[in-house]
């Protein structure tokens, strides 16, 4: 059965359509089982904590992070990845991870620049403000969201849809940053 279902997954993603065959079941997926911790106050102060270190930051400045954490990805000394992935927020993106039962493959938030605050796992790189997962949320506004095409992640090694929305801080109601949820293509189905 599993070969019938990655044969079949496999044909779909080289559909050009697939994406927006899906994009119902991100919305559903997005209101049904995201919404509800996306704005978890260990995650808002996360993202504020690190706008306030962050806000001054040239874009060399952040080129400069990014090219680090490029160089880190799969080494053993990773000083640029390694406060993204142990910190408090981190460790609640895990417990989502967990909690998703393999729906989701992974869970990162950004800052207002793009960059990575907290992450469930290392990703491809740190700065996602060139972007559409960033692009398309935080700068369009407080109830943006946006529905990336099924691929498969190179850090995760799963074929997922990436789902991304705008986090707002509820104290003030405005934008401070942007999450991406990864969820496996197949629970899409």
């Amino acid at each position: 059965m599993r070969i019938v279902t990655c044969s079949a997954l496999f044909s779909l993603v080289l559909s050009p359509v697939w994406a927006n065959d899906f994009e119902p079941s991100m919305k559903a997926y997005l209101e049904n089982s995201i919404r509800d911790w996306a704005t978890a106050p260990v995650l808002i102060d996360a993202i504020n904590g690190q706008n306030a270190r962050t806000s001054g930051y040239s874009q060399a400045q952040i080129d400069a992070m990014d090219t680090a954490w490029r160089a880190e990805v799969g080494t053993a000394s990773t000083p640029t990845i390694t406060p993204v992935l142990e910190n408090a927020a981190a460790d609640f993106l895990r417990e989502q991870v967990v909690k998703s039962g393999g729906q989701i493959t992974e869970v990162f938030v950004m800052d207002a620049h793009g960059l990575n605050v907290a992450a469930s796992a290392a990703t491809s790189d740190m700065w996602q403000g060139d972007e559409a997962k960033f692009q398309q949320t935080y700068p369009v506004g407080p109830d943006a969201a946006h529905f990336g095409d099924v691929e498969l992640d190179a850090s995760t090694q799963s074929y997922q849809a990436q789902i991304s929305l705008t986090i707002v801080d509820p104290a003030t109601g405005a934008p401070i940053g942007a999450m991406t949820v990864a969820v496996d293509a197949e629970s899409l189905m």
